[in-house]
């Protein structure tokens, strides 16, 4: 079994290009573009220097792509959620939201749907189970965790402000 090897190819004033050949001998690319998003890029097969199908990605999406393609989610160590009626997910929370600088308490998310929030992502690393006096930030990421309409009602609270 080979190996896999990525070549990066820096896109000045874009982002950077990673190429990947497959197995089978499918040329697949992936560009960072620098304001987060990402394009996915499948070459046809009879010439791999021409592109069949492109993707662009909002920087949400690749990070839910990449969850979807990470073997760890089929680590027997880990939660499956779903087989208990529960969902996870990746709530942002925008720069121009209602919630940026206002006390995670102030949303009232637990109270009002039953998700929890178990975590929050934020550029400086991850914060674990915050509590009610943590302050949100544009730009923020929460990590939800409830029934499909708890995360549900989570989200139109975000949204509603």
């Amino acid at each position: 079994m080979s190996i896999a090897r990525v070549r990066t190819t820096p896109l000045p004033g874009v982002g950077v290009q990673y190429d990947l050949t497959t197995r089978e001998q499918r040329h697949l690319s992936v560009i960072a573009h620098r304001d987060g998003s990402r394009s996915l890029n499948v070459y046809r097969s009879d010439d791999p220097d021409a592109c069949s199908q492109a993707f662009r990605l909002t920087a949400e999406e690749s990070a839910a792509l990449v969850d979807a393609l990470t073997p760890a989610h089929h680590s027997p160590a880990l939660l499956h959620t779903t087989d208990l009626g529960l969902v996870a997910e990746r709530l942002p929370v925008d720069g121009a939201s209602y919630w940026n600088g206002r006390l995670l308490g102030e949303t009232r998310m637990r109270t009002e749907t039953g998700a929890s929030i178990v975590a929050v992502l934020r550029r400086t690393g991850a914060v674990p189970s915050p509590a009610p006096d943590f302050r949100l930030a544009g730009g923020d990421t929460l990590i939800v965790i409830g029934t499909r309409e708890g995360v549900d009602a989570a989200a139109a609270i975000l949204e509603r402000g």
